[in-house]
């Protein structure tokens, strides 16, 4: 056997990359589809509860995540690896598994039912960030505004279901805190301050994002004026046309002083 061929090993593994590669191609579309449907039924359970019908589907998703979820680490070569990777996508699929089966109810005392919302809340928007992501293919200003806006209709509903006041909250209605959610993400702010300990770390947790969302679009504007300051004629920063000519004066400059020097030789 020629010794340059890769072991048989590698060249399955190889090739199960390639199906998985293929798989998530194939995929892609429904399972975003999916999310987005996810995400939707999240925000009717968190702010007005599900009906049966919603409930079914809602199952019927979940059931669908954890058999993609299942295939795709059975055709993983590195399953540990594409755990390690993918584990807030198995936790996002256990969650729902103790609201099937009514755990929560016997740990609602302990505060665990609440605990267990915020996990199912960070997990789906997690979901519907790799999913958003993968449809758009690329990381841009497109990309951070529609995860913008999926970040603010899911984390009001967090905060609705925290912050509520039945649940002790001053927030009270889902626009309410729809355009609370919104004033933070603009780094605006209210004057309401969230007083249940689910709310404050969600609440932190959103300013997270609104900080480094921010700070990103703040750069895509300062590239942007740049851009269009150096493409003026008068402008002091060197644009790309004006970079051109100058190579193309200096090439011209070569090719004349290459022409003398042949001139003078014997």
């Amino acid at each position: 056997m020629d010794e340059r061929e890769p072991p048989a090993e590698e060249a399955v593994e190889r090739e199960r990359f390639q199906i998985l590669a293929q798989l998530e191609d194939w995929l892609e579309t429904p399972l975003f589809v999916l999310g987005l449907a996810w995400l939707a039924l999240l925000v009717i359970d968190l702010t007005r509860g599900l009906t049966p019908g919603l409930q079914t589907a809602t199952t019927v998703i979940w059931i669908v995540f954890i058999l993609d979820f299942l295939l795709k680490l059975v055709l993983a070569p590195r399953k540990l690896a594409y755990l390690r990777s993918n584990w807030l996508t198995a936790l996002a699929l256990v969650l729902p598994a103790l609201r099937v089966l009514r755990f929560a109810r016997v740990f609602r005392v302990a505060r665990a039912a609440r605990g267990l919302r915020l996990a199912r809340v960070l997990t789906s928007i997690n979901r519907g960030m790799r999913s958003l992501r993968a449809a758009m293919r690329r990381r841009g200003v497109g990309y951070v505004t529609l995860l913008t806006i999926l970040v603010a209709f899911v984390g009001a509903a967090g905060m609705y279901a925290f912050e509520s006041p039945a649940e002790g909250g001053g927030l009270a209605t889902y626009a309410e805190a729809l355009w609370w959610t919104a004033m933070l993400l603009t780094t605006a702010g209210s004057d309401y301050w969230p007083q249940t300990p689910e709310g404050r770390a969600l609440c932190f947790l959103l300013a997270l994002y609104a900080f480094a969302v921010f700070g990103y679009l703040a750069a895509t504007l300062t590239s942007f004026f740049v851009d269009r300051d150096a493409e003026a004629e008068d402008s002091a920063v060197a644009g790309a046309e004006e970079l051109r000519r100058l190579r193309m004066e200096v090439e011209g400059l070569r090719e004349e002083i290459r022409r003398q020097i042949a001139e003078r030789e014997p």
